[in-house]
């Protein structure tokens, strides 16, 4: 499940697929209805289990997670994962998390003190790059300076290894030639897992550093939620993959040659 922002600051103009944003009060309907419905709160490394694919023994195994490292995630998600005794994954984009507050996209971060309490706490943390910049338009020493460094950082911190990386922005699934380096500099600079924002549940045949997610947000009632957990929403995944395709295709125009 991937989340980024939990509060009720949300642009009601954007249309749902695109909101970020879920309210304290789904967000602690979604975690009641996990608990209800016998489905497993598991770790990212957990789930993979440092193979290829989804490792994890459990029969309705969830892994929750968090972009952006924004503070309302220490002030209103936390105490409601507390509640079921529930971990999760926080990607820090670390350009933006300070020992004082630090903004991103118009919202507070968390601070490193804060990033500590949390993991004392039971919280994981993985990297979601320095700067958070669509890497496919880097240069390749650029991406893997952001890829490095921004796991060096929140291991010195934090002092532990970090383990899981989340892709910034939407992935270039269609484009194998850069999945395929990046996939050697994320095992290079000792990623052990990670995940993207390509849409839907995740399986065996999805590679361990590009794990496919669910994003939630306020607009998700209990109907929605569990169609998303039961694969009601995979068949999306198909639609983002050929329209990422289609454009990526050069355009033709009659009598023009290719553009």
């Amino acid at each position: 499940m991937m989340y980024h922002s939990v509060s009720e600051k949300e642009a009601c103009t954007r249309h749902p697929y695109y909101r970020t944003a879920t309210d304290p009060r789904v967000f602690g309907e979604q975690l009641k209805f996990l608990h209800d419905n016998g489905f497993q709160v598991v770790s990212l490394s957990e789930a993979v289990g440092g193979g290829s694919g989804p490792r994890c023994a459990s029969e309705r195994p969830v892994v929750i997670t968090f972009d952006d490292g924004f503070l309302d995630f220490y002030a209103e998600a936390f105490p409601l994962l507390c509640r079921y005794g529930y971990s999760a994954t926080v990607f820090l984009p670390t350009a933006y998390i300070g020992d004082a507050a630090r903004r991103f996209n118009g919202a507070e971060c968390l601070t490193w003190s804060q990033v500590r309490e949390l993991k004392e706490a039971g919280i994981d943390f993985g990297s979601h790059t320095v700067t958070h910049p669509q890497l496919k338009t880097l240069q390749t020493s650029d991406i893997r300076e952001e890829v490095r460094r921004s796991k060096q950082t929140i291991e010195e911190k934090l002092g532990a290894p970090v383990k899981s990386f989340a892709y910034p922005y939407a992935f270039p699934e269609t484009d194998r030639g850069f999945k395929r380096r990046l996939h050697a500099m994320l095992e290079e600079a000792g990623y052990e897992n990670g995940v993207c924002t390509s849409i839907g549940t995740t399986d065996g045949s999805d590679s361990r550093f590009f794990l496919k997610r669910l994003p939630v947000n306020s607009c998700d009632d209990a109907r929605l939620f569990r169609a998303k957990l039961e694969g009601g929403y995979d068949w999306l995944c198909t639609l983002q993959y050929t329209s990422k395709l289609y454009s990526r295709a050069p355009k033709v125009l009659p009598g023009s040659g290719t553009l």
